[in-house]
């Protein structure tokens, strides 16, 4: 089902960048009071995560953008806002996202499923019989889409919301490497190519290729890097098989997709028809809100928070 949304900024916060750049930089949001854990890995590896400290109410797993954290402001938003709402938060980073290098050559990229089942199941685990749930942004979103998508009717989770999916991520790279938009890849590359120097400065063993400034833009450093460190063929074998608008047909859980059709990483293309989306899911398409924005004023930086809330409280 595609739905309008009724997000309506203030006129002179239709402009898409004003969107994301006040919501990523200007809006303010309260601190995270959490539990930080961290969890050894089979492989070798660790996450870490920060759970709520709320003693009751539902789980909801939040799984942050390219190069996001647990201080990225939607990520502090979304995190108070579920508590507020009498749920339970749980927010994992993506390997090598919490100030730490993570110790394997591989890291996390658009597609990576295998940690968003981890956390599912752990989540499960430790808190048997309760609802489990999960909230992604951006590239965290493109992923669980795809897990979703994944585990069709097998899927444990008992809804799932990504907000600004990539879903086609070959037109998100071109789209990012056209006019104005370049900004948010150069902002974006240069906080990957620092965490994949950091790195492998730490971790000499691992053989890593550098990260030089060459790679400037999705295209190469994808090429170069990421997908060969994680068991692609090349950057267009990565973005085939991980773009997750292929996965939304066969989801069958309550899931909810909000895209604002001037976010400025994507282009409309990425948009699906109705025939693409499982039965139970609902794609929420807006005229505004730029990338991860949704600001309805200056004194409403939590339309996007509270408008999620509502959303989970509805499947």
């Amino acid at each position: 089902m595609i739905t309008k949304s009724k997000f309506s900024p203030r006129w002179w916060l239709r402009n898409p960048h004003l969107q994301t750049i006040v919501a990523s930089k200007f809006a303010k949001h309260p601190a995270v009071e959490s539990t930080a854990e961290r969890i050894e890995l089979e492989d070798g590896d660790f996450l870490d995560i920060n759970w709520s400290q709320k003693t009751s109410g539902p789980w909801v797993c939040i799984f942050h953008g390219l190069a996001g954290s647990i201080e990225s402001a939607y990520a502090k938003a979304v995190f108070s806002q579920l508590e507020i709402q009498g749920m339970r938060p749980v927010f994992m980073h993506w390997r090598g996202c919490s100030g730490e290098p993570n110790r394997l050559a591989r890291s996390y990229h658009s597609g990576a499923t295998d940690d968003i089942d981890f956390l599912v199941k752990l989540v499960q685990q430790r808190f048997a019989n309760e609802p489990v749930y999960a909230i992604s942004y951006s590239l965290g979103a493109n992923a669980l889409l795809k897990y979703v998508g994944e585990q069709g009717k097998h899927c444990q989770l008992s809804g799932a919301i990504g907000v600004c999916p990539p879903l086609v991520l070959s037109v998100g790279a071109d789209k990012l490497n056209t006019g104005i938009t370049r900004g948010y890849q150069r902002y974006l590359l240069a906080a990957m190519r620092e965490h994949h120097e950091t790195k492998r400065k730490r971790y000499p063993d691992l053989g890593l290729p550098e990260a030089s400034m060459a790679l400037d833009n999705f295209w190469k450093f994808d090429n170069a890097l990421t997908a060969p460190l994680h068991g692609f063929k090349d950057v267009h074998d990565y973005y085939t098989r991980c773009s997750a608008r292929q996965y939304l047909s066969t989801i069958a859980i309550p899931t909810h997709i909000l895209y604002a059709l001037d976010d400025p990483f994507f282009t409309p293309e990425v948009v699906p028809q109705e025939s693409e989306l499982g039965a139970s899911a609902t794609l929420e398409l807006s005229q505004y809100g730029g990338h991860v924005g949704f600001i309805g004023d200056t004194h409403e930086h939590h339309w996007l928070a509270k408008h999620l809330c509502s959303v989970l409280k509805q499947f």
